[in-house]
């Protein structure tokens, strides 16, 4: 079997489920597991994705206006490669090539049909389905089943151990920074799993966008900032856009010293089998005295420390 993934998460499942020797092609975001950066990337952005992160968002905004998705995918490379199976999404316009986009290349440009799978992982238990709708694709069901129950435990083990602690820290998770977004989606079952309080951003939901002004009302115990596509060093270069604010130190957090950068890119953005790891991470933070799971320096750090 020749599979093509055209976005970073279902890679990431792909080869959960021991199909990465059947990797053919992947997206130009795809960078794990070890190896599939070797693959050839049949996806490249419309707009130049470097420069702050206002930036980006007007560059993005601007294509929106004119077309379905930022990305194109490079069709001559994709025909060559002959793919059994396409994996794409259907969940966000910005996260990668549109599903519109993947239909009309495979119809105009495929000499044999290739199966498309588009994934939408509007909330948690949609990641689940999709896992196991990869799974079914690629003619291994057990396979997705077994890789599901391994998440579950994982995660469940973190739920029932902050069931019974008696804090519940409010938290502000932000998946943008200029302008600011709040993250949404399956981030706030997370947030309740780990123990939090989630303040923005409803389950199941697009992240929402928010005001200085909201976050400042809320006040919140814990500020995490999770910008999609970006990982540590690259969030922390996005701070001064609200670290230069005259009052960014009326903020409980920032006075108490619990504001936190992870990496987005890596565990929070990616709807796939690292959603376990980012649970792990949010317990950490939340309750540092009960989780110790060894993600700090790698998957988040305290901000103010090491910058």
């Amino acid at each position: 079997m020749r599979i093509v993934s055209l976005l970073p998460s279902s890679t990431e499942i792909v080869c959960a489920l021991g199909f990465q020797d059947q990797l053919v092609a992947r997206s130009h975001e795809c960078d794990y597991p070890a190896g599939v950066e070797t693959l050839p990337f049949v996806t490249a952005p419309k707009f130049n994705p470097d420069g702050r992160s206002y930036e980006v968002d007007q560059r993005v905004k601007a294509i929106l206006q004119e077309a379905v998705s930022v990305y194109k995918i490079d069709a001559d490379l994709l025909k060559s490669l002959t793919p059994d199976v396409l994996i794409t999404q259907s969940q966000c316009e910005v996260c990668a090539v549109s599903l519109e986009e993947v239909e009309r290349v495979a119809c105009e440009w495929l000499d044999t049909p290739a199966e498309i799978v588009a994934l939408e992982p509007n909330a948690l238990e949609d990641v689940f389905a999709d896992i196991q709708r990869v799974a079914n694709a690629l003619g291994e069901p057990a396979r997705g089943e077994a890789l599901v129950l391994q998440m579950r435990a994982r995660m469940m083990d973190v739920a029932a151990r902050t069931h019974v602690l008696l804090t519940r820290p409010t938290i502000a998770c932000i998946e943008w920074i200029d302008p600011l977004m709040a993250a949404g989606n399956w981030i706030p079952t997370l947030v309740e799993m780990a123990g939090g309080t989630n303040l923005f951003g409803e389950a199941g939901q697009h992240s929402p966008w928010v005001t200085w002004d909201e976050i400042k009302a809320a006040d919140p115990d814990v500020l995490v900032m999770m910008p999609c596509g970006y990982d540590m060093p690259t969030a922390l270069r996005e701070m001064p856009a609200l670290t230069e604010r005259a009052d960014w130190q009326d903020l409980r957090a920032v006075r108490e010293g619990k504001v936190f950068i992870t990496d987005g890119n890596q565990y929070f953005n990616r709807p796939g089998p690292r959603l376990a790891e980012s649970l792990e991470i949010l317990a950490e933070i939340l309750h540092p005295d009960d989780f110790n799971c060894g993600h700090e320096g790698m998957g988040w750090q305290r901000f103010g420390e090491n910058d």
